[in-house]
C-alpha cells in the first residue's frame, strides 16, 4: 500500500510526498509532531499537519533566514532566534567566529528533543557553546529586553497555534525595543501566492512598516514549500539590505548552496503582483 503525506494549500489545491516509513508521531502541550521518510525528499518534519522541513530542501530556508542579515552588517555579535526549534537557522549562524550569543527561544521543548533525535542534518550545532536555549513563549521573553541585541530572527511556524502572537504589532514592536540602535529584524513571511497566504504576508508587512523605518521584502524558491516561491521580510532601524551590503563577505569563505552575494542583490527585485499587494496592505 503506497502511503502519502498531502498537506492541503486551498479547498482546490494540495502537495503530496510520496511516504517510506513513518518514524514517529508525538503530540506535545502546544502541537502534533510527526517526523516521516520519503522517497523524494529524505526525512521531513510535520507540525500539526503542515510541512516545516525536509532534509532536501530545508538549506535554502536557513541560508536566507541567516546570510542575507549577516552580509549586511559584519559587526553582529549578539542574537536572538525566536522559534527555530529544527536547529537550522542556528546551524547556519555558528559559521560565523565573529558571533559572540545565541539565544534562542522556543516555545516547545519537544520540538527540539525530536530534531536533535531525527534530524541531525539541522539540529546539529545546538550545543555550541554559544548557544543559549530558552523554552519560552517568544512573545513574552521578548518584552523584557532592550537595546540588547544586533539582530532578531523570527523562524516561526504559520500565524495560527503556537506561532499566532509571532505575527501582531505588539511583538514586531517588542523586537524594535530589544534591538540596538543598529539593529535588523528577519522573519519568515509566508507565499504570495494563494489568496489566504498572501492576506497574511500583507497583514504582516504593513505591521512591520508600521514600526520599522527600513522594511524591505526578499524571495527564494523552495520546491516544498507553498507554491514553491516563499517570502522573508528584512527590517531595520538603519541598514539597507542593498546599499549596506557587506563587499567583503564572499573572502570569509562560508560555505553555502544557494546564497551568494550576486543573488542577495537580487532577491529582492520582486515580481509585480507582489509588489501590488504590498502596496496595497
Amino acid at each position: 500500500m503506497d502511503l502519502w503525506f498531502t498537506e492541503y494549500y486551498t479547498k482546490n489545491a494540495r502537495f503530496s510526498i510520496k511516504v517510506d516509513k513513518p518514524v514517529i508521531s508525538l503530540e506535545s502541550e502546544f502541537q502534533r509532531i510527526d517526523v516521516f521518510d520519503s522517497y523524494a525528499f529524505g526525512r521531513i518534519l510535520v507540525l500539526d499537519g503542515y510541512l516545516m522541513l525536509t532534509e532536501k530542501d530545508e538549506f535554502i530556508y536557513h541560508e536566507m533566514m541567516t546570510h542575507i542579515p549577516m552580509a549586511v552588517n559584519p559587526s553582529i555579535h549578539d542574537i536572538l532566534v525566536i522559534g527555530a526549534g529544527d536547529g537550522g537557522v542556528v546551524r547556519e549562524l555558528t559559521k560565523y567566529d565573529s558571533i559572540k550569543r545565541i539565544d534562542m527561544v522556543e516555545i516547545d521543548k519537544l520540538v527540539v528533543d525530536v530534531c536533535r533525535e531525527y534530524l541531525p542534518q539541522t539540529a546539529c550545532r545546538l550545543d555550541d557553546p554559544r548557544v543559549h536555549i530558552y523554552y519560552e513563549d517568544g512573545l513574552k521573553f521578548v518584552r523584557g529586553k532592550y537595546n540588547e541585541y544586533d539582530l532578531i530572527i523570527v523562524d516561526s511556524t504559520d500565524p495560527f497555534g503556537p506561532g499566532e502572537d509571532l505575527f501582531t504589532r505588539e511583538f514586531y514592536g517588542n523586537c524594535y525595543k530589544a534591538l540596538n540602535e543598529t539593529g535588523i529584524m528577519v522573519n519568515q513571511h509566508e507565499s504570495p501566492y494563494y489568496p489566504n497566504d498572501a492576506l497574511v504576508m500583507q497583514k504582516a508587512h504593513k505591521r512591520i512598516k508600521s514600526v520599522f523605518p527600513i522594511a524591505r521584502i526578499y524571495q527564494a524558491h523552495i520546491p516544498t514549500y507553498p507554491s514553491g516561491h516563499w517570502l522573508f521580510g528584512f527590517a531595520s532601524k538603519g541598514f539597507d539590505p542593498i546599499a549596506n551590503l557587506n563587499p567583503n563577505w564572499d573572502t570569509l569563505g562560508l560555505k553555502t548552496r544557494y546564497y551568494n552575494t550576486e543573488l542577495h542583490k537580487g532577491c529582492f527585485a520582486l515580481p509585480s503582483y507582489v509588489r501590488e499587494l504590498m502596496e496595497n496592505a
